[in-house]
């Protein structure tokens, strides 16, 4: 096996976005767990390697991409490809800066482009600075992240401040509108600089086709999954109904939700306000001595069935907030996944086939918590959101999303779309 792509991604919903967008374009995809152990990809031409890294601690989360690196090289990719959040979720200590340099190191790099961009999720940068839909990420609800709060919206400010060795640089709008060798020239001004890296404008699909075109050949991009758009067509590949395909679900239906942004907010709403079936898990009781995982099964599996059951964590960022200081962020995040974790495997044990888990850190936990190594990617939900299979105690079909994604009514949504 040859891979023409290798994939690194700093969360499991991170991960499954960019499997869903070169599903999508005709790329043969498998997503692994982690470094994988075994080498049993069938016939793949893409590998995304899931990390649960965009708020490990600095040095374990370059540890983690080295080995993925490493392990994809060795496989054969022919480019990395560093998937991280179309929000740039990060601190000013990392993760994403500090990754980028050791990857570029690793493999010898001279240039990467860098870009968040996915317009069709209204992600998109202009002169750097990163919008989400029509305001500013600084202005967005991103600015209350509980783990990630982003205040910054220039981005060329954001990873220069994460990068310890190389400088930080520009690809404007005007340049990519004039096309793949303009992009080049500034790529080859920028490296005669001593700018290894250049945070690159994007409005629309077109840009992403052109950025994608002029960074083949580079052994290393820093995107988030939009770019992988224009990547499979560069080799060959169209769009293809059968690159989607999954087994037939079976089993009752769920949904996990640990993530607090505003979007996931409104869908837990809309779910409980037509007449859903919800369990709300409040960290707090936790830190008295309850066991709401225990609470929280008895009270779904009674009710398991053909439509879906929610069990949530997700709040308000006062709320949040309130919570993270009596207890600390990091504490606070934890309770809620180790929690939630436990619920999603007592579910699937009690017979969910079916699962959604709403929030990259929870999705993580759940997965790791399932003992899951390798998924199939299958149809898109929403964008950035697909339907995925794990041959999984007989089966599982699984959507991680992340926070910020889907429709208000994705949670009944997503299982329609799957029978």
């Amino acid at each position: 096996m040859t891979l023409l792509l290798g994939c690194i991604a700093d969360d499991f919903t991170g991960a499954t976005d960019l499997a869903n967008n070169l599903v999508r374009a005709g790329m043969r995809t498998v997503q692994t767990i982690g470094v994988p152990g075994r080498d049993d990809l069938a016939d793949a031409q893409a590998v995304v390697v899931a990390l649960k890294s965009r708020t490990a601690p600095v040095a374990e989360a370059i540890e983690q991409s080295l080995a993925a690196c490493r392990w994809l090289r060795t496989r054969g990719a022919q480019q990395i490809y560093f998937k991280v959040c179309s929000t740039f979720d990060s601190t000013a200590q990392g993760n994403i800066g500090p990754v980028a340099e050791a990857l570029m190191a690793e493999l010898g790099a001279g240039f990467a482009i860098v870009t968040p961009a996915f317009p069709e999720n209204g992600r998109t940068v202009f002169k750097g600075h990163l919008f989400v839909g029509d305001v500013l990420l600084s202005d967005s609800p991103m600015r209350h992240h509980p783990l990630t709060p982003m205040t910054d919206a220039n981005l060329v400010r954001v990873m220069q401040a994460q990068c310890q060795r190389e400088r930080v640089g520009l690809i404007a709008h005007g340049t990519v509108a004039a096309g793949v060798r303009a992009v080049r020239e500034r790529m080859a001004d920028l490296q005669e600089q001593g700018v290894l890296f250049g945070v690159a404008d994007a409005l629309g699909d077109d840009d992403l086709h052109t950025l994608a075109a002029a960074g083949q050949g580079q052994l290393l991009c820093v995107a988030g999954s939009g770019l992988a758009i224009g990547i499979p067509t560069l080799h060959g590949l169209a769009p293809s109904p059968q690159a989607a395909q999954l087994p037939a679900p079976r089993g009752a239906l769920a949904v996990v939700s640990g993530s607090c942004s505003a979007q996931t907010n409104a869908q837990v709403a809309h779910f409980i306000a037509q007449g859903g079936a919800a369990f709300a898990i409040d960290p707090l009781r936790i830190v008295a001595g309850e066991d709401l995982a225990q609470q929280a099964l008895a009270w779904a599996t009674p009710r398991l069935g053909a439509q879906p059951v929610l069990v949530y964590a997700t709040a308000e960022a006062a709320a949040v907030r309130e919570v993270q200081a009596r207890l600390g962020a990091q504490r606070a995040g934890m309770l809620v996944e180790d929690t939630l974790a436990r619920v999603a495997q007592g579910l699937v044990g009690a017979g969910v086939g079916q699962l959604l888990v709403a929030g990259g850190e929870t999705s993580g936990a759940c997965v790791q918590r399932l003992g899951i190594k390798q998924l199939r990617i299958g149809p898109q939900i929403d964008p950035g959101v697909p339907w995925c299979y794990a041959p999984h105690a007989g089966g599982l079909h699984l959507a991680l999303k992340s926070g910020n994604f889907g429709g208000v009514e994705m949670f009944r949504r997503a299982f329609s779309l799957l029978a």
